[in-house]
This record gives structure tokens, C-alpha cells and sequence, in this order.
């Protein structure tokens, strides 16, 4: 018989590997069909980036709050894509959103693409490079003016290029 401790534990279980399931296969489903600029196999995307680029831009894992330099990054330039080097965001669109993500309230133009992103027990906007497709971050609604959005960025997928 199964008291309610297993039963609990082994719901939470089912959940988690559904859970990492669906992030295993987030970048697929958010980018079926569209196709890149730059497409590299797998191997070749692990020569250019770091473990830990890699596994932000291609795997969809996110860094840890508060450990991105780029957060704290004031001068005047351009971030770019760490897999391509496309310009994603200019700097005087950024602003500290309290987060210890880099946050912006807007791309450059033609810079990003957006996808739903259903991991993590809920629905997000999936922020990805438009040239290579490589998972960025998401997009929310609680930024400030002009556009009310927050680009919330993992600073690990980006470069800085200042002015």
C-alpha cells in the first residue's frame, strides 16, 4: 500500500520529468520550421561557445540571477548575440530592472524573434536570436515606458561591443 509521503513523492517525480522533458524539447517545437542564417550542427556549435553559453543558447538553460557582468554593463554600445555576433539590443534601451538579469525595453529592429515557451509549469514569451535562433530569454509586461516590456536577458548568451 502507498501511504500519501509516496504518493506525493512519486507525483513530484512524474512532474519533474515531464517538466524537463518539455525543456528538452522547447527549442524544437519554438523553432520548428523557421529556418537560420546560421545553422551549425551540434558538434560545431560546442567548439564555438562556451559549456555554459552553450547550454543557455542551445539547451534553454538560464543563468543565475546576479552572476552576469553585463547586468552591471553602463557604457555606451552594442549587445550581441554570444552564437553569432547579430546587434540585439543598444545600451541606452537597457535599464536595471532589480532582477540581476540585463534588461531592456526594446531590440533592435528585425533582431529577435518571439515563441511561447510552456516549460516550467507555466506560459512565457521566449526571446531567441532571429539569425541563429539561439534561446536568449523571455519577455514581460511589467517594464517600463516607453513600451512597458522587460526584456529579460541570460548575459552569458550575449557579448558586449561598446561605442
Amino acid at each position: 500500500m502507498i501511504d500519501r509521503r509516496q504518493l506525493l513523492i512519486k507525483a513530484a517525480g512524474s512532474a519533474l520529468l515531464i517538466n524537463l522533458a518539455a525543456q528538452a524539447s522547447a527549442f524544437a517545437a519554438a523553432t520548428s520550421g523557421e529556418r537560420f542564417e546560421v545553422t551549425l550542427s551540434d558538434a560545431e556549435w560546442r567548439k564555438r561557445l562556451t559549456p555554459e553559453q552553450y547550454a543557455v543558447l542551445r539547451d534553454h538553460s538560464t543563468e543565475r540571477a546576479g552572476t552576469s557582468p553585463l547586468d552591471h554593463e553602463k557604457r555606451k554600445g552594442v549587445f550581441v548575440c554570444a552564437g553569432c555576433n547579430l546587434d540585439l539590443y543598444r545600451s541606452e534601451d537597457k535599464f536595471d530592472s532589480g532582477t540581476g538579469w540585463p534588461s531592456f525595453v526594446r531590440p533592435i529592429k528585425n533582431a529577435v524573434r518571439t515563441s511561447i515557451d510552456r516549460s516550467l509549469f507555466s506560459v512565457r514569451i521566449e526571446v531567441h536570436c532571429r539569425r541563429c535562433g539561439g534561446h536568449l530569454g523571455h519577455v514581460f509586461d511589467d517594464g517600463p515606458a516607453p513600451t512597458g516590456k522587460r526584456y529579460c536577458m541570460n548575459g552569458i548568451a550575449m557579448k558586449f561591443r561598446s561605442a
